[in-house]
């Protein structure tokens, strides 16, 4: 892997990047312990394409594409797994002139020299970027079903008492480590009639991984209620827990820990990730569904949630203030709360004091007190932000406002000089404002301390490995779309427009996408606003005069990353009418 010195020089050298964003790319970088590379292509300051082409010539060898080559397994096993994942290199072709390799750092004489040697044949270099390196990688794995045949049959022909459980734990890892290569968000593990079905949810959708015996099941459950320190012999109500994955130590049997390899050799690979369980009784025994906390989710900062740069600004105003609420509204799973951590990652500075009540805390953040909510405790939301008030805050996060209690403590701190964030479950931004009227705010309450509210939902985003560029007939967005939001994104009705969608490769598992992005409308409550709030306005008079103030609705936002090739027409139809 390159360092990150020689990728600041190779960019600097090209111009692609302005030096005061470089800098500050770097800079967050070297503070995250990360490669610069993958920085700034999160960041969305050059495209990986840009990137490996100023390297390959910066280094003056071919650059290649590995998913878009069927590379056979002998020749990729010529090197040895340890060997290619600790010099990030790939062995893909094996001919008369020698072997080709793909390198993430063509400097690296050592290794060529090394291999060399070893093999007694010359070695041709070749540049790739390290996202294909590491998808390249995978090809060393077997799939799920062929890594679980020899340890099923071990399980399956045993009886009752003979039952070992060290088996068990070995496909429980196998599962977590599964999901962490395919870039899970959540593990489903679901008992049927006849057997058990796993399925991942990768990038919002759910796939189904691989099917267990049935006689399985109930020592998985087993396995992860201990992790997790749960009742195992509680069956009959629903249970709530947690566990970790650890990378870097060797595979343990402590509770509350599934041990991992780190594969990156050079232990530059994600340290733990947090996993929240939730096990509820079903007709055929008891369903099981796994949050995965990773790393990548701490990864979000404002400037690449998919935010536009108007609603950017508007947000990075109102978060200045000292006073007033914050809200991120939309249905479950659509990235409320990354949107919040996105907020608090800014807002963290030593000289405000932050505090938070969660249910449950999903990231760990350095320098801020968070609170759990413990029903048991009673330690509700409303209590616990109680308590929070009293610890001379700056900032308040609240998870959530479920009730009515939560809503008027939380109103009543924004009212007292505190700046509040806060979740909201609201279809859009203005149905926000009639919701908080059902839980009995008062109309002047939510006018005066309201500052902003952001709604959104996620998409998948187009592989960019196999994206490919089409004409679309403009009927087909006269069939789904409104006139209006037509009329605001095209200046004149073109017969087609150029879209772009993923054909399918390895790195998307076929799918034509590769990772999310959100769509977004960023209501600031402007004095007309206030008015219609203290009239009891319904939602479709205020959003209407929310885009007269300005506001792009989601539907537009998000039509917007359709045309710029974020995204697709279907993926944006989808969630926004879901």
């Amino acid at each position: 892997m390159l360092n990150n010195e020689t990728v600041f020089e190779i960019i600097s050298k090209s111009k692609l990047i302005s030096g005061r964003d470089l800098t500050e790319a770097k800079k967050s970088a070297d503070a995250q312990n990360r490669s610069l590379s993958s920085e700034v292509l999160e960041r969305g300051l050059v495209s990986e394409d840009d990137l490996a082409k100023i390297t390959s010539e910066y280094f003056k060898v071919p650059k290649i594409l590995l998913s878009q080559l069927q590379i056979n397994k002998d020749v990729l096993k010529t090197i040895s797994e340890v060997v290619a994942r600790k010099s990030q290199i790939i062995a893909f072709q094996h001919d008369d002139k020698g072997l080709s390799v793909a390198m993430a750092d063509p400097s690296d004489e050592e290794i060529v020299g090394q291999l060399k040697k070893k093999l007694g044949i010359d070695i041709i270099k070749y540049y790739t970027t390290e996202g294909e390196i590491n998808q390249a990688l995978t090809l060393y794995k077997e799939g799920i079903s062929e890594t679980l045949h020899d340890l099923i049959p071990t399980i399956t022909g045993a009886s009752d008492k003979t039952l070992k459980e060290a088996p068990i734990t070995r496909i429980v890892q196998k599962l977590f480590e599964y999901a962490l290569d395919n870039r899970a968000s959540d593990i489903h593990i679901e008992p049927q009639h006849k057997q058990t079905v796993v399925r991942f949810r990768i990038d919002g959708v759910l796939h189904d991984i691989v099917t267990l015996p049935l006689n399985l099941h109930e020592e998985i459950v087993s396995r992860i209620k201990v992790l997790s320190h749960l009742r195992t012999d509680e069956h009959q109500a629903a249970q709530d827990g947690k566990l970790q994955i650890i990378y870097g130590q060797p595979m343990g049997e402590e509770d509350g820990a599934v041990y991992l390899i780190d594969k990156s050799q050079d232990g530059t690979g994600e340290k733990n990730v947090d996993v929240r369980v939730s096990i509820t009784p079903v007709t055929n025994g008891e369903n099981i569904v796994m949050r995965l906390l990773s790393e990548r989710g701490r990864q979000y900062n404002l400037t690449n949630l998919g935010l536009s740069d108007a609603d950017l600004l508007k947000l990075k105003k109102e978060i200045a203030k000292s006073w007033g609420t914050i809200l991120a509204v939309g249905p479950t799973g659509c990235g409320k709360t990354t949107t919040l951590y996105a907020v608090l990652k800014v807002l963290n500075q030593r000289e405000v004091n932050i505090a938070t009540i969660e249910d449950p805390v999903e990231y760990d953040m350095e320098g801020i007190s968070q609170i759990q909510v413990n029903p048991r405790t009673d330690l509700t939301f409303a209590n616990g932000l109680r308590s929070i008030v009293r610890q001379d805050p700056n900032i308040i996060m609240v998870g959530e406002i479920r009730d009515k209690e939560t809503a008027g403590i939380a109103i009543n701190a924004a009212m007292t000089g505190h700046l509040v964030l806060s979740t909201l479950h609201a279809n859009d931004a203005a149905t926000t404002l009639p919701r908080l009227s059902q839980m009995e705010i008062e109309p002047y309450l939510i006018a005066s301390t309201i500052n902003l509210i952001i709604a959104q939902r996620i998409v998948r985003r187009v592989c960019s490995k196999c994206a490919v560029k089409y004409q679309e007939s403009f009927s087909t967005f006269e069939q789904n779309l409104a006139p209006q939001i037509l009329a605001k994104i095209f200046k004149e009705k073109p017969e087609s427009v150029t879209l772009v969608k993923g054909k399918g490769c390895a790195t998307c598992h076929q799918s034509g996408y590769v990772d999310r992005v959100g769509i977004f409308e960023v209501m600031t409550i402007t004095p007309e606003i206030e008015q219609l709030i203290m009239t009891r306005a319904n939602a479709n008079q205020i959003t209407q005069q929310a885009v007269k103030d300005g506001m792009t609705t989601m539907l537009e936002d998000g039509l917007s990353k359709v045309i710029a090739g974020v995204t697709t027409l279907e993926e944006i139809l989808r969630v926004t009418r879901e």
